[in-house]
């Protein structure tokens, strides 16, 4: 979807929109999202401090503190950074998401062991930016635990916040009310990131690997999970389509 680089989106009562890496800035859920909770399914804007939410560890965790942010649109387009990403119904496999999924660009899925950016996974069909055209305003919210954790958000496992950032979210003054004297400080993630190079450089980045190795490109010593996750997402729009 191609938005001229002038689009601004404002963010509600003075908020910030951040694009860093980790699980705080910038990553989050669209209002209405349905999460997982020790009580069945409940509408992210619903839930509150104290909920226990349902983690892949299998463990039910309470929910720490909830961020959000609300954009209003300023002109007639919206920027790419805060356009959600859908996930479509059954994009990823038979069961998974069991509804549309509407994700941040940058919020992480949990795909074969990584935590990979919605944006990096995008194939215009089953997976694509998703906007109303008359929509004035877009709201995102974010699970904070004490930990970063893996839940399940309309079926589809993806990731909380892991604390980097918190200062962007437009009602942070409750966090820090709540736990003054927390330092907010990035959290260990739960698995490990992959690259949010662009797909094609981190291809070239693989097989520059692979050369210096001695490899061929038909070898899979050098493993891509990113790009196999993309391709698989792709065959499967492809498949649902006929």
């Amino acid at each position: 979807m191609g938005l001229p680089s002038s689009s601004k989106a404002k963010p509600g009562n003075g908020g910030g929109w951040g694009q860093g890496s980790g699980g705080g800035r910038g990553h989050c859920f669209l209002k209405g999202t349905r999460v997982l909770t020790s009580r069945g399914e409940a509408q992210i804007e619903d839930l509150r401090v104290g909920d226990p939410v349902k983690t892949m560890r299998g463990e039910d965790l309470p929910i720490k503190w909830i961020g959000r942010n609300t954009f209003r649109r300023s002109g007639a387009f919206w920027p790419k950074s805060v356009i959600p990403i859908r996930v479509s119904r059954f994009a990823i496999d038979d069961h998974t998401p069991h509804a549309d999924l509407y994700l941040s660009p940058s919020h992480a899925l949990f795909i074969d062991g990584f935590l990979m950016e919605v944006r990096e996974l995008v194939n215009g069909t089953s997976i694509a930016p998703a906007v109303q055209p008359d929509m004035e305003t877009i709201e995102y919210f974010h699970i904070v635990l004490n930990t970063h954790e893996v839940i399940w958000a309309e079926g589809a496992p993806a990731e909380t916040c892991n604390g980097d950032g918190l200062d962007l979210f437009t009602n942070f003054f409750e966090y820090k009310r709540l736990y003054p004297n927390d330092p907010c400080s990035a959290m260990p993630l739960v698995a490990p990131r992959s690259p949010s190079t662009g797909r094609a450089h981190l291809h070239a980045l693989l097989g520059l690997g692979a050369s210096y190795l001695g490899l061929g490109a038909s070898d899979n010593a050098v493993r891509d999970p990113l790009q196999e996750a993309y391709e698989q997402f792709a065959a499967r729009a492809e498949e649902l389509a006929a």
